[in-house]
């Protein structure tokens, strides 16, 4: 049985090894599959900011990052037990060439759904230092109590 020889890249052949730069090559990578995912998969026009999600015995507290994003450009809304939060972090305005950029821009969509009851009235969102905070107490139902025991 005959194996595939694998010859290397013409490109790689004809370069000059002291010019190469095995960085470059692996940013040219990383910006091709980039443009790969936003481009050729839909049109995939939001995306995902970090969170945690905490539970205490009161209340539901979940925190987003948001650097640069601005409370005007942040719309959080409680749904049932669903808590969205979207928004658009804009683009910096530039004087200079920029010669790269792994920050992202544009439409953002965080959802997530409480495993609990909620008291939708006592929501409370803040944002401080680029975290989003918002916390929704549990309904009162939904809290645990301690049983005493007797007899």
């Amino acid at each position: 049985m005959t194996l595939p020889v694998r010859s290397p890249s013409r490109s790689l052949v004809s370069r000059d090894t002291a010019s190469w730069d095995p960085f470059r090559e692996l940013d040219d990578l990383y910006e091709r599959v980039n443009r790969l995912w936003t481009e050729g998969l839909g049109g995939v026009d939001h995306w995902a900011p970090l969170a945690d999600v905490e539970e205490t015995e009161d209340a539901y507290s979940v925190e987003i990052e948001l650097p640069g994003v601005s409370r005007d450009d942040v719309d959080v809304q409680l749904g049932d037990r669903q808590l969205t939060v979207t928004g658009e972090v804009r683009q910096k305005e530039r004087t200079g060439i920029l010669r790269r950029t792994t920050r992202r821009v544009g439409r953002f969509s965080y959802t997530v759904t409480l495993p609990g009851d909620v008291d939708a009235d006592g929501v409370t969102a803040s944002l401080a230092d680029g975290v989003l905070t918002v916390r929704v107490p549990k309904a009162e139902q939904a809290r645990p109590r301690r049983i005493a025991i007797t007899g």
